[in-house]
Order: structure tokens, then sequence, then C-alpha cells
């Protein structure tokens, strides 16, 4: 049987802290957080894996330490508003809830949506479209081509949205600011993030 409390101590010290992960809300949760809840039966025994773990029909868990990069260069704070986008079986949405925040998570996968709730996170709905703005922060959980608009909307001005961005096939850990409607973009470092499906960029017409 796995020691978890052991786990997620190996975890931050072998993977987070080496990887950059600083800071102390983000530690604190992902110290406290069972990430075993999260992940199917079949991987239990790599749930502290730093490895990207199949969650099924496609969509896979972040490795911890890319997870942790993008949340400690967000900086969530307790009573920030904040939406994870994809949030698969909700892991990611239980770190920010459990720092403090108000967190609404949408996830467009049946399955993956119930056994969010099934470990106590909320899913508001399957996308963001519906929803109204003013985020302090937005978290897409996985790896994208575009960042739509739409999204970028619905933060609030000086607002923060982290991701992994692919360009040219490799996938990047990515943090940006909104200023006046304007999300400026920067890629912190090389990550292996899987991508998440309705995030292409158009593909140019060829004859």
């Amino acid at each position: 049987m796995m020691d978890s409390r052991a786990a997620r101590r190996a975890m931050i010290d072998s993977q987070l802290r080496p990887e950059g992960v600083t800071d102390a809300f983000v530690l604190a949760a992902m110290g406290s957080v069972e990430r075993e809840n999260f992940v199917p039966e079949t991987s239990l025994a790599f749930a502290y894996f730093d490895r990207t773990l199949p969650l099924g029909n496609g969509r896979a868990m972040m490795p911890p330490a890319a997870l942790g990069r993008l949340l400690s260069e967000l900086a969530p704070r307790p009573g920030e508003r904040a939406l994870v986008v994809a949030a698969g079986a909700g892991y990611s949405a239980a770190l920010l809830k459990t720092i403090g925040l108000d967190v609404t998570a949408v996830e467009s996968d049946p399955a993956l949506a119930a056994q969010a709730r099934a470990s106590g996170v909320e899913i508001a709905g399957t996308d963001h479209k519906s929803l109204k703005g003013g985020y302090d922060l937005i978290l897409i959980d996985g790896a994208v081509e575009v960042i739509p608009d739409q999204l970028v909307a619905l933060l609030a001005d000086g607002g923060r949205l982290a991701t992994a961005i692919i360009d040219r096939g490799v996938s990047r850990l990515a943090i940006g600011r909104a200023s006046g409607g304007v999300l400026g973009l920067s890629t912190i470092v090389d990550a292996a993030v899987a991508p998440l499906p309705g995030f292409e960029r158009p593909r140019a017409f060829t004859f």
C-alpha cells in the first residue's frame, strides 16, 4: 500500500522544488491534496510519478512539476476568482480550492466531469462560453495551439492566465497577464504536456 503522505513529500522535494516551484501556497496545497484520488485505478501506482497520466478518451493529467510550475507562476491567493478550463478529473481545481480561491471548473468529457464531482470538485458546465468574466486567474489544464479570444475576455484587467503552448510540436509552459483586453503571453520552459482537443490552430487551406 502506498504511503501517500510520504509520496507527496518526495514529490515536493524531488520534483517540484528542483523545477522552480517556490510559491508557498502551491507547495502547501500539493503537499496536502491526495493526487491518487484523481487518477484512474490502473494508474494508482504512478500517481506521484513526474509523468503524464492518461485519463481516458484521449485526455491526460499534467505531470506534477509542470502543473506546480504553472500554478507557482500564477501565484494564486485566497479570495481570488479562478477558472479552470478542461479540468479533467479535478486535481488542479482541488488545489486552487484548497488554497482558498473561488473556483469555477468546466469539463467537456462527461466521465471526467463525473469523476471530478465524485472527488468533491464542482463542475459548472462543459465549456467557458456561457460564463461571465472578471476572473483573477485562468488555468487551461493542458497544451493548446491557440487561446480563444473569448476565453481571454473572461479575465479581469490585470488577470493572469497559464497553460502550455504547442509550437511546432513542442509544448512549453506559458504565463500571461491581461491588459486592456489583450493577453501578453511569455513562455517559461519546455514540458511534456498532452494536447487538449478543441484548441487546435485552424489549418490553412491548400490546393
